[in-house]
């Protein structure tokens, strides 16, 4: 789709057509377009209507915003207006849901402190870059959207975040394992996925996903198909 062209889609019956909005754009570099549509594959799959906008301005539309059961942000390294940025942050505190992952939630808008707020965490560095490989430590019978899953590796940019103490973390990563300043710290669990609260809305984030084949790794797309439902409340 053109720059600021919405599309939907439809699928599924039901008493209640369940809405999600996926929003891609920012920084190629992490293929926003592609990321986006596995997850209008799997929200399509599981019974959405989904829409799938490449303009912030879609955050604009109170009226649609509060129609939605869940947001998907695909969005890095942009600006966010305080127009646009209201108008999410509303919608999820008045019980919309938000997930998302990697730079496409937790790295969208760096000068945006309410953002990160309500996501949970800030990206600020990834010792050893793309390629480098890791284990994914799942916290067993910490939720639902963990059951069945076994530790498993990747190799992939390895997430440093700022994360807020309030989130419940149902995986992590061990630092160091590339060389760095860090290093000088010792040992730390990095959380890799978790969820939280945002008012009435729930709020999940992966840090898998740096292009989409990471993201089409069977642990991550259940990671991900299972959060996203979760914050939808389904």
């Amino acid at each position: 789709m053109g720059n600021g062209q919405v599309g939907s889609e439809h699928a599924g019956e039901g008493s209640r057509v369940r809405r999600a909005l996926v929003v891609q754009g920012g920084w190629e570099g992490h293929e926003p377009v592609q990321v986006a549509d596995i997850f209008r594959r799997e929200l399509v799959g599981a019974g959405f209507e989904v829409e799938v906008a490449d303009t912030l301005d879609v955050y604009l539309d109170r009226e649609k915003l509060l129609g939605l059961d869940l947001i998907v942000p695909v969005w890095t390294m942009g600006t966010i207006t305080k127009e646009q940025e209201n108008g999410v942050i509303s919608a999820v505190q008045s019980g919309v849901g938000l997930a998302g992952c990697h730079g496409g939630m937790c790295d969208s808008f760096r000068q945006s402190v309410r953002w990160q707020f309500m996501t949970g965490g800030n990206w600020v560095a990834h010792p050893g870059n793309d390629g480098t490989e890791y284990i994914v430590n799942v916290i067993k019978d910490s939720s639902p959207i963990v059951e069945g899953l076994e530790d498993f590796p990747v190799v992939s940019e390895q997430y440093y975040l700022h994360v807020d103490p309030a989130v419940k973390v149902l995986a992590t990563t061990r630092f160091p394992v590339a060389d760095g300043p860090h290093t000088a710290n010792g040992p730390v669990d990095m959380p890799i996925a978790w969820t939280k609260r945002w008012g009435e809305g729930r709020v999940f984030y992966c840090s898998l996903g740096h292009k989409a084949n990471i993201v089409e790794m069977p642990p991550v797309l259940t990671l991900m198909r299972r959060g996203l439902l979760w914050a939808a409340k389904n």
